[in-house]
């Protein structure tokens, strides 16, 4: 049998580590829990994903610059988009009303003549370019897929000029007939101007001039 003031001395010892057991243990599970609780925080600010960092990055675009973004596409400007686009050559004309949509080719001046493209519409060299000002020559022959068609237009319709990376849009304002000598129809304009023209006529005696300015 033990004596009982051995008993008392192990008893005693027993308490004292269990109360240090039980102190760690407590420091172990406070530790946890906070680690729990801020993982989120920790995680996100150091083991951030760098599509994450790329798209939190140009969600406010600098002025005036393009920005790439991970989850969308390139956002630009309102700076970027303002003013007027550098005019280029048409390259299609489309007039839904009338059921046209024709390739458009540069008409190359011959003896002081432009030329006249048998399977397309031609665009007169050294008139105005869509966009911009002056008049803006298109003509083609009054054949069933070119112009023959051009008959039946009307004042009010829409005329869409397409060129290498915009559409123009302009409206008929008139259409008339006039002799072939009559020249004034395809003279520079202080406007911005369209002017079509194909045959009409007798034996395609005279010419059809449709005037369109823009519509935007």
């Amino acid at each position: 049998m033990v004596p009982l003031g051995r008993r008392l001395v192990k008893s005693k010892r027993f308490y004292v580590f269990g109360l240090s057991v039980a102190s760690k243990f407590s420091y172990v599970l406070i530790v946890a829990g906070l680690i729990i609780i801020f993982f989120p925080l920790i995680q996100s600010s150091f083991f951030e994903s760098p599509k994450e960092k790329e798209f939190k990055l140009t969600e406010t675009p600098v002025s005036g610059q393009p920005q790439a973004s991970a989850f969308g596409p390139i956002r630009i400007a309102d700076t970027l988009t303002a003013g007027t686009a550098i005019s280029q050559p048409p390259t299609r004309i489309i007039i839904p009303t009338v059921n046209i949509d024709v390739p458009v080719n540069e008409a190359k001046l011959t003896n002081g003549f432009w030329e006249v493209s048998e399977t397309t519409a031609s665009h007169g060299m050294g008139s105005s370019y869509p966009g911009s000002l002056g008049n803006t020559v298109l003509f083609a022959h009054a054949r069933a897929g070119l112009f023959l068609s051009l008959r039946d237009i009307k004042i009010g319709d829409n005329i869409y000029i397409l060129t290498n990376d915009r559409w123009h849009r302009y409206r008929v304002e008139s259409k008339r007939e006039v002799q072939p000598t009559d020249v004034t129809v395809i003279q520079p304009t202080k406007d911005e101007t369209l002017t079509l023209f194909t045959c009409s006529g007798f034996l395609d005696s005279k010419r059809l001039i449709v005037v369109a300015k823009p519509n935007r």
